[in-house]
């Protein structure tokens, strides 16, 4: 089995696969309970007490529902190791399910309706601010009612492309906003529960180490069953050409509307170097493509519909969260193969990457 079925079975595979090659589980528990009124909590997996070995940081559900591909990845690369030995030189550090609540909900958001990769703010950022073409769109993003068969929205979402334009208008709605508490890409209105602890445990988890490669595995955008290592700002050339000789050539860019991607307020890619100090820290937000993204954001519409004014037992509830799985972690035995098959391919050149650098 390599995709568990629930957020769930997903953590107990986790944490065993951790278990089985003696690396510390760290689990920590979130205010908000599961659909059964379960525990929810934030795991990370700990390969060795700290040291001055370089740290490979893999991380996954920032998004929630994401969170079906991100675990698979990483259960897979233990199970992996679990066999035929964890790699030497190399402290590594998986941090799983970052939003529980929405992995176990199928929620895209957290338990306040937090998007959050838009809630990292920086020192002295305010949790405030919306674009105005957001603002004058929330109504058709965000209707106050349930999602139904019979919807216009993707023929109002041109309509909207055709007035604004296309990048503009991505950048717009899913950059973040923070005044529409019920909208899509919210942010908050201040630090998650999900922040808290990763800045409350992140110096422990990265000790010593001169350098960190991070990992955070997404689905969603781009092309079907293919990837792009993602940057919040572009890179200086030094950095384009590391990330080139360890990755490969065309898949890296910086998130910005004209490509795969857009700039976000709030990205976790920008808070997590900013907590390393003066690490050399590289940060990529690994993108695998699924669906186009006018039919995601259409299932993203639906399922925050469903989360704040439909019922939970609603057959148009169950529709709108299984069309999420299905758009951020899609059914196709290709596709999940094919993208396991990467992610497995893009940990392993992680952990050459931090082998073959030099010594701080």
């Amino acid at each position: 089995m390599t995709f568990s079925p629930d957020y769930f079975s997903a953590r107990d595979r986790f944490r065993a696969a951790a278990a089985r090659l003696g690396w510390a589980v760290h689990t920590h528990p979130i205010a908000a309970r599961g659909p059964g009124g379960e525990e929810l909590t934030i795991d990370a997996a700990v390969s060795a007490a700290g040291g001055r070995e370089p740290v490979l940081l893999v991380s996954s559900g920032v998004h929630g529902v994401e969170g079906f591909f991100g675990s698979a990845v990483q259960a897979a690369a233990l199970e992996e190791w679990g066999r035929t030995g964890p790699p030497a030189g190399v402290r590594c550090v998986f941090l799983h399910a970052l939003s529980p609540f929405g992995f176990a909900h199928l929620r895209r958001f957290d338990e306040t309706n937090v998007d959050l990769n838009r809630n990292f703010l920086l020192d002295g950022q305010k949790f405030a601010g919306s674009s105005p073409t957001y603002a004058a769109l929330d109504h058709v993003l965000s209707p106050r009612r349930p999602p139904s068969r019979l919807d216009w929205f993707e023929p109002r979402a041109m309509a909207a492309i055709l007035r604004y334009g296309y990048g503009p208008i991505k950048q717009a709605v899913a950059g973040g906003q923070y005044d529409f508490p019920r909208g899509v890409f919210f942010g908050g209105h201040g630090p998650s529960e999900s922040q808290l602890i990763l800045r409350d445990r992140l110096p422990d988890w990265l000790s010593d180490a001169p350098g960190v490669i991070h990992l955070d595995f997404h689905t969603g955008l781009g092309r079907w069953a293919t990837y792009k290592l993602l940057a919040e700002d572009p890179f200086p050339p030094e950095t384009v050409e590391r990330v080139v000789r360890w990755f490969g050539p065309g898949v890296y860019e910086p998130s910005e509307p004209r490509g795969v991607a857009y700039h976000t307020r709030g990205g976790f890619g920008r808070w997590c170097p900013e907590m390393a100090g003066d690490r050399d820290y590289l940060f990529l937000c690994v993108e695998f493509g699924t669906y186009p993204i006018l039919t995601v954001l259409a299932g993203i519409r639906a399922e925050n519909q469903a989360h704040h004014w439909g019922r939970p037992d609603d057959p148009g509830t169950r529709r709108a969260k299984a069309r999420l799985i299905e758009l951020f972690c899609p059914a196709s035995p290709r596709w999940r193969q094919r993208v396991l098959d990467q992610g497995g391919e893009l940990i392993r050149q992680a952990v050459a990457a931090l082998r073959a650098k030099p010594a701080a």
